[in-house]
């Protein structure tokens, strides 16, 4: 999580300036093509609602013009779909500056249990917050993924067996409760 859009230096959340809120992801393309995580976007917001605020404005920010390219088509192509106009910004990409540790892995940070076995994995807070496993961990806890996606990835996350148990408790009970899947 992070800010960037705008010209402001050094941006905090308390002095946004310019920028926009915003997430920054580095991704293999052999794994996921930038068209599967423009797919991912389109689908997990609004897009016809226009930004009630510059701070919490939808955007792609592209790098370069193939990206640039693949953004205005699935736009377009959403459109269509929707059979509307678009209110989410296409912009290049600017600087982009990590948020606060306090912004990062926020649902994760209120969860004790879980944050002592990752402070005691790791020893630094970029270490944390860069860790893949405490961001798929932090998405789980706000309610993204399946019971069946988390079996399929749960060793990997390097939890101990009693934090495993209880993630996969969290997650099969929100099915149960909220219907979400």
């Amino acid at each position: 999580m992070g800010y960037s859009g705008g010209e402001k230096k050094n941006p905090t959340h308390h002095d946004l300036g310019d920028h926009s809120e915003s997430i920054q992801i580095d991704y293999d393309p052999t794994q996921i093509s930038y068209e599967k995580l423009l797919e991912i976007f389109w689908a997990s917001h609004s897009p016809t609602q226009r930004s009630w605020s510059r701070q919490y404005k939808a955007a792609v920010f592209y790098h370069n013009e193939e990206q640039k390219r693949l953004a205005f088509e699935m736009r377009d192509r959403e459109a269509a779909r929707r059979n509307s106009t678009i209110a989410t910004e296409i912009l290049p990409a600017t600087i982009f500056y990590r948020a606060e540790a306090y912004h990062q892995k926020y649902r994760l940070r209120q969860d004790r249990e879980f944050m002592k076995e990752f402070n005691a994995t790791y020893r630094s807070d970029t270490d944390f917050v860069d860790s893949t496993a405490a961001a798929r961990v932090n998405g789980y806890l706000d309610g993204y993924g399946t019971p069946e996606s988390l079996g399929e990835e749960l060793e990997g996350l390097g939890l101990s067996q009693g934090a495993s148990k209880r993630l996969e408790d969290i997650v099969k009970n929100r099915k149960k409760v909220f219907g979400l899947f």
